[in-house]
């Protein structure tokens, strides 16, 4: 049996300009939410904290609430948008 493909992490341009040095596409093992933040920081410590407070989340185009549980199939897109403030 092939390995599974891997999920897609996309940032947007600003967030990768200030936490990633600029990357803004990255390959995770697929499974839950909480395992690719925990993916993510191990590539750039501290990162999940500020994913986990500052950004909501895109499943395969779908706005979904952060249940860190959250399947993530092989192959779809995880996509981090900053969190919209209010005031």
């Amino acid at each position: 049996m092939p390995p599974a493909q891997p999920a897609r992490v996309v940032l947007t341009t600003g967030f990768s300009q200030r936490h990633t040095g600029g990357v803004k596409e990255f390959s995770v093992e697929p499974g839950t939410l909480r395992g690719v933040i925990k993916a993510m920081d191990a590539r750039f410590p501290g990162l999940g904290d500020i994913l986990e407070e500052e950004t909501t989340v895109a499943i395969d185009g779908e706005i979904h609430e952060v249940v860190y549980s959250q399947p993530i199939r092989p192959g779809c897109e995880v996509f981090f948008l900053p969190k919209i403030e209010s005031g």
